[in-house]
C-alpha cells in the first residue's frame, strides 16, 4: 500500500517564483548597493546647480507671468507676455537669424574641425601643440576683444577692403557690418573663426585614441584618404561630434555678446537675435516680464535642440 505525502502548506509570506519582490526587499537591495557615497560627492554640485541655475530659472518663469518694469509693483499678466511674444513678428525673424548662426557657429566649425582632424590623422605635423594653441586662441580671448578686432577688419578702411582694392576687387569693398545684405553672414563668419578651433582640438584629442592598427588595416585594404576618413575616423569621433555640436549649437542660439558688440542687432534688425530683445526689454525699455518670457522660450528651444542632438547620436551608437 503506497502512501502519498501531503504537500507542506505554504508558509505565510513566503516568496514564490511568480510573486514579485516585496517593496521592503527592493529598498533593502537598493540600500545594499551603497549608492550614498556617490550622492555625497554629487551633493555640492547639486546644491550649486539648484541655487544658481534652477532657482533663477524658476524665478524667471514666475516673473514672465507679470507686467513688471523691474522697480514698481508688478501686475499679474498670466500668459499675456507669451501671446504678445508669438504675435510679435520680430521674434520669429530673430529666431531665423539664430538658425542662420547655427550654420556658421556649429556646422561649419564642425566640418572644418573634422577635415583638419582627418588630414592630421594621415600626416605628421611638427609643432602640433603650438598649432593647437594658436587655433584655440579665439576661445581664450574675451568676446569684446574679438568683436572690436573684427569691427576693425570689416571697417570701410579696414584690412579686408584694403586687400580687395589691392587685387583689383575694389568694387566689392563696403562697410560689411553696415550693409543689410552682408551684416548677418559677416557676424556669422566671426563665429566660425571663434568656434572651429574648439572643434578641432576636440577632434584631434579623439583621433589620438584611435588605434593605429585600424588605419594600417584600412590602408592595406586599399582605402584612400576619403574612404579611410568615413570608415575609420568619423565613426570613432561620434562622441566628440556630439559634444562639439551641443556646445556650438547652444552658443549659436544664445549668442548675445558677439552680436551686441559688433552690430547691436543692426543695421535695422538684420542681425537681431532673441538675446538682443531680452537685453533691450530688461534694461532699456524696462519690460522685464516680456523679456523673461523670451528667456523661457529660448531656454526651451535650446533644451529641445540639445535633446534632439543627443538622441540622434545615441540612436546611431546603439
Amino acid at each position: 500500500m503506497s502512501t502519498r505525502t501531503a504537500p507542506a502548506p505554504a508558509t505565510r509570506g513566503a516568496k514564490t517564483a511568480e510573486d514579485p519582490m516585496p517593496p521592503r526587499s527592493r529598498v533593502r537591495a537598493w540600500a545594499a548597493r551603497q549608492y550614498w557615497p556617490a550622492f555625497l560627492y554629487l551633493a555640492p554640485a547639486a546644491v550649486f546647480y539648484i541655487l544658481f541655475v534652477l532657482r533663477p530659472l524658476g524665478q524667471t518663469a514666475w516673473i514672465s507671468l507679470f507686467h513688471w518694469d523691474g522697480i514698481t509693483l508688478g501686475q499679474w499678466a498670466g500668459l499675456d507676455n507669451y501671446t504678445a511674444l508669438f504675435a510679435d513678428g520680430r521674434i520669429p525673424a530673430a529666431m531665423g537669424h539664430s538658425l542662420v548662426f547655427v550654420v556658421f557657429y556649429a556646422f561649419l566649425p564642425v566640418a572644418i574641425g573634422l577635415a583638419l582632424a582627418g588630414l592630421m590623422s594621415r600626416i605628421k605635423v611638427r609643432g602640433l601643440t603650438f598649432f593647437r594653441a594658436v587655433l584655440f586662441l579665439p576661445q581664450i580671448l574675451a568676446t569684446v576683444v574679438v568683436a572690436v578686432s573684427w569691427r576693425w577688419v570689416y571697417d570701410i578702411d579696414g584690412p579686408l577692403n584694403a586687400a580687395l582694392r589691392a587685387v583689383g576687387l575694389g568694387s566689392l569693398a563696403r562697410a560689411w557690418l553696415g550693409d543689410y545684405s552682408t551684416a548677418l553672414p559677416a557676424v556669422g563668419l566671426i563665429g566660425t573663426w571663434v568656434m572651429f578651433g574648439l572643434c578641432m582640438v576636440l577632434f584631434l584629442a579623439g583621433v589620438q585614441k584611435i588605434p593605429v592598427e585600424l588605419y594600417e588595416s584600412a590602408r592595406l585594404d586599399g582605402c584612400g584618404p576619403i574612404r579611410e576618413f568615413f570608415t575609420v575616423t568619423l565613426p570613432a569621433l561620434r562622441g566628440e561630434c556630439a559634444v562639439a555640436l551641443v556646445l556650438t549649437v547652444t552658443y549659436a542660439l544664445r549668442n548675445f555678446d558677439l552680436v551686441w558688440n559688433t552690430t547691436a542687432g543692426g543695421p535695422g534688425s538684420s542681425t537681431s537675435v532673441p538675446s538682443v530683445f531680452i537685453y533691450q526689454g530688461a534694461f532699456l525699455t524696462r519690460e522685464v516680464g516680456a523679456a523673461s518670457a523670451i528667456s523661457i522660450c529660448l531656454t526651451v528651444v535650446v533644451l529641445a535642440v540639445t535633446a534632439v542632438i543627443m538622441r540622434l547620436v545615441r540612436g546611431k551608437e546603439s
